[in-house]
């Protein structure tokens, strides 16, 4: 018979323990090897009994679920962490993620999706809830279209950005056009776009702003303007 999954439940509630520790207990993949009803008490039974999985909630009173699951984390390497919480909006979810947990998963859950969010994360994977990931999702996008708005780079069109990169390598106006088959004036006028939306206005700060973009080799650099 295959080992099994150590788990620790942590909760103030008693009668939530209690509910998980009977829905594990019918896991025959499964045993329950602690109980603590605060971060605190968490990380003393973690360093007591090794389990391979915590089922961690956040608000506790002495010590945070967050707290006890950095702390658990960065303690024991072998210890995995599954955060049970009530909300799963961005002001809640990242913070979790960022503690260092391998799972998250609302209690309006239903059992299966404990259990299976249990296994997944005690194979080294991570688990996330349908809703929690979707709200990940969206502030990913979020922080994108954010970066999207600061960064001027990201306003340039694929064009203007080959045309940024050809000048910084110190091809002639003719040289591009014959590379990119297109007229000199089609050239001019993407320069002139891409210097205005970048706010340069001269080559050699061009050259230096496509060096720090990684768009071209600081040892291929041109000696003179174009």
């Amino acid at each position: 018979m295959n080992k099994k999954i150590k788990v620790m439940i942590v909760d103030d509630h008693a009668i939530l323990r209690d509910g998980i520790k009977a829905l594990l207990s019918l896991q025959e993949d499964m045993e329950v090897v602690g109980e603590a009803a605060n971060g605190k008490e968490a990380l003393e039974k973690t360093r007591e009994v090794s389990p391979d999985v915590v089922i961690m909630d956040i608000a506790m009173p002495v010590m945070n679920g967050l707290e006890a699951t950095r702390r658990i984390t960065k303690e024991n390497e072998g210890t995995k962490v599954l955060v049970l919480t009530q909300h799963d909006n961005k002001e809640y979810i990242v913070p979790i993620i960022k503690s260092g947990a391998a799972g998250c998963i609302p209690k309006k859950a239903v059992a299966s999706e404990l259990v299976a969010g249990i296994r997944a994360i005690n194979r080294g994977e991570s688990f996330l809830y349908p809703s929690v990931a979707k709200t990940l999702i969206e502030d990913y996008l979020r922080q994108g279209e954010a970066i999207a708005q600061t960064d001027p780079y990201e306003r340039l069109t694929d064009r203007e950005r080959e045309v940024l990169k050809l000048v910084a390598e110190g091809r002639t106006n003719r040289e591009i056009a014959e590379m990119l088959v297109i007229s000199i004036k089609t050239v001019l006028g993407h320069r002139n776009n891409l210097m205005e939306k970048l706010g340069i206005h001269n080559r050699t700060d061009l050259v230096k702003y496509a060096i720090r973009k990684g768009l071209i080799d600081i040892d291929n650099t041109p000696d003179e303007a174009a």
